[in-house]
């Protein structure tokens, strides 16, 4: 059954965020954590551009430049608003409630011999687990989807995160530069790249034969990728993710869990045609837009995360996983 819930609907959970203020607010403490009241809705349309590679960080910081005072640079800002890995860290790689590993995975028909990924287990697992993909967003493999893979191996799954950059050397442990290597990628080799690493998890013997798929921006559209190309994908859950088009669309089997930030005109601009699309193929797929949130609302790392609009949409995630993929 489809379920498609209106952008009222899906924010009945959450308050409503008040607006955005009309001039930057500066806590006392310049490396204070930040959340996105602290700065100009604009700003952060800027940020999002910057992070998407539609602007360098030049530009960024040309454009960014007006809304430097009180002290406060442009690099400043950006400084602000860039990932803070160490402090959102929820689960430590050495939590001995996990088994994790870097290891390769075969791809044939993508980068054999350059893939790589990050899989992680529940210590004390019991017979087989269900499997998740995650899929990082347009920095690779960084330490932030690292934890979130760490995460649902606490929720009992075996959690497996390939590293698209891997053919090109892996995450070079800098966003900027990571940022720079995504457009040298070749985007068929790295798509049947994603499809190996999710046949790869699916045929583990210690694998249910169940697995679901997670992402986030580039990852997001990666899940809706994979559920095009993937007739017994069991799951996809794409957080703000570009969509495919009405003619890949027909070819989704996957029950499909879509998460959307209200102000991410890019990514929303697809909707309405996506949605159409899996109606009329009758696609199973609820989609929730959080009100007052950002593009990339989920990571915890940047002050584009909302608690409250991560902690529903994670709780429904693995809710959705459950259901699923068990």
């Amino acid at each position: 059954m489809t379920s498609t819930a209106s952008p009222r609907q899906a924010g009945r959970e959450l308050r409503t965020r008040p607006p955005f203020p009309s001039a930057l607010v500066y806590p006392p403490t310049i490396m204070e954590r930040k959340t996105a009241h602290h700065f100009e809705q604009e700003l952060l349309n800027i940020f999002d551009q910057y992070v998407h590679g539609d602007i360098d960080r030049r530009g960024f910081l040309d454009r960014a430049g007006k809304f430097a005072v009180g002290g406060v640079t442009a690099g400043m800002l950006l400084d602000m608003l860039n990932p803070q890995f160490a402090a959102a860290q929820q689960v430590p790689k050495d939590d001995a409630r996990i088994k994790a590993e870097s290891l390769e995975y075969p791809s044939p028909q993508g980068n054999p011999g350059k893939t790589r990924g990050y899989l992680v287990r529940p210590a004390n697992a019991t017979g087989k687990l269900p499997g998740v993909l995650v899929i990082h967003e347009n920095r690779g493999l960084n330490p932030h989807i690292e934890d979130i893979a760490r995460r649902l191996a606490l929720d009992n799954f075996m959690a497996f995160a390939p590293d698209a950059l891997a053919p090109l050397g892996g995450y070079p442990g800098d966003e900027d530069k990571a940022r720079a290597l995504f457009p040298q990628l070749d985007n068929t080799k790295t798509r049947e790249d994603m499809v190996a690493a999710a046949t790869w998890l699916k045929n583990r013997p210690d694998c249910n034969g169940k697995i679901g798929a997670v992402g986030f921006c580039w990852g997001g559209g990666m899940v809706n990728f994979l559920a095009t190309r993937m007739p017994d994908l069991n799951a996809g859950v794409p957080f703000y993710g570009t969509q495919p088009s009405a003619e890949e669309t027909a070819k989704i089997k996957a029950p499909l869990l879509i998460h959307y930030a209200e102000n991410d005109e890019r990514v929303n601009a697809g909707w309405p045609a996506y949605d159409a699309a899996l109606t009329a193929n009758k696609v199973p797929h609820e989609m929730f837009k959080y009100p007052g949130t950002q593009h990339g609302f989920n990571n915890d790392t940047t002050p584009r995360y909302d608690a409250a609009a991560a902690k529903l949409a994670w709780e429904r995630t693995v809710a959705f996983f459950n259901k699923h993929l068990r």
